[in-house]
């Protein structure tokens, strides 16, 4: 099963005092967690710039951060030095000028802000299993796990304030925006080479035994 969260910030001061803190559920280290971009598309209708999305104290901004509670997971361990667990994973466009048109009440009206972009990466989920034939499950250890290069597009301009975007993981952006069809073809040549190593274990075993009758 999968569990998404919107990933969020506590602004340093904004809260009493309270320093900047991230937020359960989504520092939960069993959750996909993920944050907001601010993106512009190109002609061709690929992604031309993506920033941290950051309108400020008023607008509203993505979140990020490290956990108080929760140790940072064997599968973030080669992407950060902090010992507690990091979120966000993902982002994605979550802009209110640019994002999502829904249909309320017979009102048309555009939404944004990371809570759009929880069920945008679940429905990304429920296609690479449609499109792998499999169910990934808990799909953290598999997406630290891929090439990043090709998987994702790295944010690296913004901030949040307390912390900026920069390459590879950060506390902005995650692993970055991913590239749907990037992580499809990844995921089941992972699979596939996976699934041929079981076998051949499998035949190796069955050679052994064979062999010691």
């Amino acid at each position: 099963m999968d569990f998404m969260s919107s990933s969020f910030v506590s602004w340093p001061g904004r809260c009493n005092g309270v320093p900047a803190h991230v937020d359960f559920s989504a520092s939960s280290p069993h959750v996909l967690a993920v944050g907001g971009t601010r993106g512009t598309a190109a002609a061709n209708n690929t992604i031309d710039t993506e920033t941290v999305w950051n309108d400020g104290a008023q607008g509203g901004a993505t979140g990020g951060g490290y956990s108080t509670v929760f140790p940072r997971p064997a599968w973030q361990a080669a992407d950060e030095t902090n010992p507690n667990r990091g979120v966000p994973d993902l982002a994605g466009n979550a802009d209110p000028d640019t994002v999502y048109n829904i249909l309320v009440d017979g009102q048309h009206m555009v939404v944004g802000g990371t809570s759009t972009v929880a069920p945008l990466m679940a429905g990304l989920i429920v296609l690479l299993n449609q499109a792998l034939n499999k169910h990934l499950g808990f799909a953290n250890p598999a997406l630290y796990g891929v090439e990043r290069l090709n998987c994702f597009h790295d944010i690296t301009v913004g901030n949040i304030g307390a912390y900026s975007a920069g390459f590879g993981w950060d506390p902005c952006t995650g692993l970055g925006s991913p590239i749907g069809t990037q992580l499809q073809q990844t995921l089941g040549f992972t699979s596939a080479a996976a699934q041929q190593a079981q076998q051949q274990t499998h035949r190796t075993e069955h050679a052994h035994a064979s062999g010691s009758k």
